[in-house]
């Protein structure tokens, strides 16, 4: 089993910044990706960003050059450094880890970005 917790969400104005933190517990392996996640009001949820094997780094293209992903197989975080923040980021956070049979939430944090 895995329990992930996040951290770090909040409201800010359009181009500030926020770090989201996400601590995993349980059986995390290095081999499977861990990432973030998020879903705007009405809309489906979307990968932002994600870390996978041999830390192959994946963005979503709207986040490209704003947002920076960066994962400690030790202690088994994954932050998501935000930067330049515009309403449209406005959404619930969601942290997973996700291996061949299995996905993983956290409980979620929201950011919301004012204009």
């Amino acid at each position: 089993q895995v329990h992930l917790v996040e951290s770090g969400g909040g409201s800010v104005q359009s181009g500030g910044s926020l770090k989201l933190s996400c601590v995993g517990s349980g059986r995390i392996g290095s081999t499977n990706a861990m990432g973030w996640y998020r879903q705007a009001p009405g809309k489906q949820r979307e990968l932002v960003a994600r870390v996978s094997s041999g830390s192959a780094r994946k963005y979503a293209d709207s986040v490209k050059g704003r947002f920076t992903i960066s994962r400690n197989y030790a202690r088994n975080t994954v932050d998501l450094q935000m930067t330049s923040l515009q309403p449209e980021d406005t959404a619930v956070y969601y942290c997973n880890y996700a291996t061949r049979d299995s996905t993983y939430w956290g409980q979620g944090t929201e950011v919301i970005v004012s204009s």
